[in-house]
């Protein structure tokens, strides 16, 4: 009997932990097995609840850490799918993976829970049996917020090492069965992760919410008037002959990630410019490849607007305004213009990722023109696509420079389009690689055609220039006398950074001049041609692609100083730095034509700064001019190097001016380096006493890292003076205790709320929320 016992005793032990190997939980036991379910529900039928009492505090409690890649474990909360499809502990930015990874892209790569599961997904809502019980028990979501309002949480200090807010921390991501030993090892680690808990009527709220089900809605459909305009925009997207065809495949590749809307009739719906399976009047049917120009594999592309249905996010928000006169514009460049397509080009991936053949039957100035009509949009794509997350991404930038353009007249000339159809193959990129590139042989590749087409390039100027044509300011296009997108800044924030309009702060170090080729290259290379789940090597190419790009873009700026200043005034941006391949193959690309500009001082590049500035005048944005701040704000522009050193790389400061009236500024620090070559030696390459800071109106950023709150002007000038004092951390810290917001700040939410409020109120169609991912311990 008692050898039977043992044996049975053993046998339920092989079963059991057979059952675990499996996969079946305690929780199996107590509610029964995972099934995913439709929360889905029409406005009346539930829906209200979520729409109205739910969703703006998940937006204005969670998004703000939860919206898009870079969420922790991929728990997008910022829409009803995301949330349905639950967390992940793969990494989507990985720069280590040596094969490119599945895209786990909502809406596209899975279109059921069920098969978001069936990638490794795992719930945040109870997906067992539905009580109010099992709703609770069963969730993650709940026991996340539980765990906040169970453990007391630090006021006004600095937490202490248990919190990691590194970026690339390890990535946790409890299943229900895991979170019993995740919250019994990590007691501080409820959500919000790293700030105050929710008020009790907020977590109740949620409570209840989670309880009855969790049940969701859709954000309301468009009013009629919106609809039209959508119908009246796949009309013309999708009409029938090659011209059309290619035209708006052209459209579609530089539009894809923009937040379309209809300026005469709605500034809160926004669309998204896919391409689907299924034409204009039917249910849209995506197609969903990596890349936009990937092989649909339909014999024919429709390109459809799809409500964007999400939360707006400030990091990812492109918003771009369609209209009737928007519409006559395209239709003169692509329709109207003298040009015939016999035969529409594939989608093979060399072909495909190379536009200058692509698009060879389009004139390049209807292309160029098409481009700087919206050129913040086309470069804030570089920035807030997938591509740029992260130092490495970055590195290959400088902290703070201006952007202007050739002119489309002399940049569209017979000599300039028969060097692009000559040099076709030279301006091939690392997409035609796809997603899995060898560096080395690639890199190698990629440097000789630069070489190549910059050899060409360089000869044909040295011509044009050296026999009757004028190398002066006529060459930098005026955007048409009415188009503030003619003049651009680009701040970079060490791993973020922001596109405005305008030439906006002091004189920056650096600056680029962009013409049709560069441009079109740029956006091919980190916006339609990048794949942020390829490999290690597709990563690195990139990179190191831009740095031919970024250094072109230099070289078309000091072509038009003196020559006897060129080769100085480059030397000085490259200082301590050894001979990289790209400035090798760029060096001699340096004109020996003469500028006809006239210079009258010792420092020419501050005259040409003057000089553009006052060209473009007429059209220069000017929301952020930085002298436009309060006077007792403006000394924040010229502190102590040591203070500087101190500040994070964004600051919003919000203040009460002298009316009463609450307002919001932007204090950036600026990070110096003797050159940006380094790869992975960024540090060492860094001039910490050319730091400096500028001070603007407005909020320019996406990730605020320290936030400050000035009721009156006493406070303004006792800030002023507090910061100009600070020389090490431990002064820092000290006026943080008493200006700052801290994420520890008892009211943390309440100056969130109002940040927000006027950050809606300043940038209007713009808005989006902040992401509070980068928000310093200090």
């Amino acid at each position: 009997m008692l050898q039977k016992r043992i044996i049975w005793l053993a046998s339920a032990l092989f079963v059991l932990s057979g059952c675990a190997v499996l996969g079946v939980s305690h929780y199996d036991d107590l509610f029964g097995p995972e099934q995913p379910r439709q929360r889905l529900v029409e406005y009346r039928q539930g829906g209200a609840q979520y729409l109205q009492q739910v969703k703006p505090i998940l937006d204005n409690r969670c998004v703000v850490c939860h919206g898009c890649y870079d969420a922790p474990c991929q728990l997008k909360l910022s829409s009803p799918q995301g949330i349905e499809r639950g967390l992940s502990k793969a990494l989507v930015y990985d720069g280590t993976r040596i094969l490119a990874t599945p895209p786990t892209r909502l809406l596209f790569d899975a279109t059921t829970t069920a098969q978001w599961r069936d990638k490794g997904f795992t719930p945040v809502l109870n997906e067992r049996v539905q009580t109010p019980y099992a709703n609770l028990q069963g969730s993650v979501m709940y026991h996340s917020l539980l765990l906040k309002q169970r453990t007391v949480f630090p006021q006004q200090s600095v937490l202490g090492e248990e919190y990691d807010f590194a970026l690339d921390r390890q990535q946790t991501c409890p299943t229900m069965d895991e979170y019993d030993n995740y919250a019994k090892d990590n007691p501080h680690a409820g959500m919000p992760y790293g700030l105050p808990a929710l008020t009790s009527t907020e977590y109740a709220q949620l409570q209840k919410w989670l309880e009855q089900g969790a049940l969701m809605s859709e954000v309301p459909a468009p009013a009629a008037s919106v609809m039209a305009q959508v119908n009246k925009w796949e009309a013309f997207l999708n009409q029938s002959g090659n011209k059309y065809q290619l035209a708006a495949r052209y459209i579609y590749e530089h539009w894809y990630l923009a937040n379309i809307y209809f300026s005469d009739h709605s500034h809160s719906d926004f669309f998204k410019l896919v391409r689907s399976k299924t034409p204009p009047g039917e249910p849209i049917e995506l197609i969903a490849t990596v890349r936009p120009f990937d092989d649909p594999k339909v014999s024919r592309v429709y390109y459809r607007l799809m409500h964007e249905r999400s939360t707006i996010l400030s990091k990812t928000h492109l918003p771009l305004a369609l209209s009737d006169k928007k519409m006559a514009r395209l239709y003169a460049q692509f329709i109207g213009s003298d040009y015939q397509v016999s035969e529409l080009p594939g989608y093979a991936p060399k072909l495909a990722a190379n536009p200058f053949k692509t698009f060879a039957a389009i004139p390049v100035k209807s292309r160029y023109q098409f481009m700087l009509d919206e050129a913040e949009l086309i470069v804030k794509g570089f920035i807030k696509g997938p591509v740029c997350r992260g130092q490495i991404a970055l590195n290959v930038i400088n902290d703070h420079f201006w952007v202007a353009f050739v002119d489309p007249e002399k940049n569209a000339s017979p000599a300039v389009e028969a060097l692009l159809m000559a040099h076709d193959d030279d301006l091939l990129l690392p997409a035609a690689e796809q997603s899995n590139a060898l560096p080395l042989s690639s890199w190698a590749k990629y440097a000789k055609h630069q070489s190549d087409y910059l050899k060409a390039k360089t000869r044909l100027s040295e011509e044009i220039f050296n026999q009757g044509g004028k190398l002066d300011l006529n060459l930098i296009w005026q955007g048409d006398g009415h188009n503030p997108n003619a003049a651009l800044t680009i701040f970079r924030h060490f791993n973020s950074a922001t596109v405005v309009k305008g030439f906006v702060g002091q004189q920056p170090k650096t600056a680029w001049v962009l013409d049709y080729a560069l441009f079109e290259r740029i956006h091919y290379l980190l916006v339609a041609g990048f794949d942020v789940y390829g490999n290690i090597g597709h990563q690195l190419i990139t990179r190191l692609y831009m740095d031919f790009l970024r250094l072109e873009g230099e070289q078309n700026f000091l072509n038009l100083l003196p020559q006897s200043h060129r080769q100085a005034i480059k030397q000085y941006w490259y200082r301590n730095s050894h001979l990289s391949l790209s400035e090798f193959i760029n060096r001699k690309s340096l004109l020996g034509a003469p500028s006809h500009i006239q210079y009258h001082s010792h420092d020419p590049q501050r005259e040409l700064y003057d000089k553009l500035t006052a060209y473009l005048a007429p059209v220069l944005h000017t929301e952020y001019d930085y002298m436009s701040v309060p006077e007792a704000l403006k000394t924040l522009n010229h502190l102590p190097i040591e203070a500087i050193n101190t500040l994070p790389q964004v600051t919003f400061i919000l203040v009460n001016d002298e009316l009463g009236e609450l307002k919001g500024y932007t204090l950036l620090r600026h990070n110096a380096h003797f050159n940006i070559s380094s790869l992975l030696n960024e540090a060492g390459q860094r001039a910490y006493k050319e730091d400096y800071v500028t001070l603007l109106p407005g909020f320019v950023g996406d990730y605020p890292e320290a936030i400050w709150y000035l009721p009156n002007q006493v406070h303004m000038a006792a800030f002023s003076e507090g910061l100009k004092q600070v020389s090490d951390e431990a002064s820092y810290q000290a006026l943080k205790a008493q200006f700052g917001i801290r994420r520890t700040h008892p009211q943390f939410w309440q100056y969130s709320d109002l940040l927000h409020q006027i950050a809606q109120q300043v940038r209007g169609v713009e808005f989006g929320l902040f992401d509070y991912n980068r928000l310093e311990n200090r």
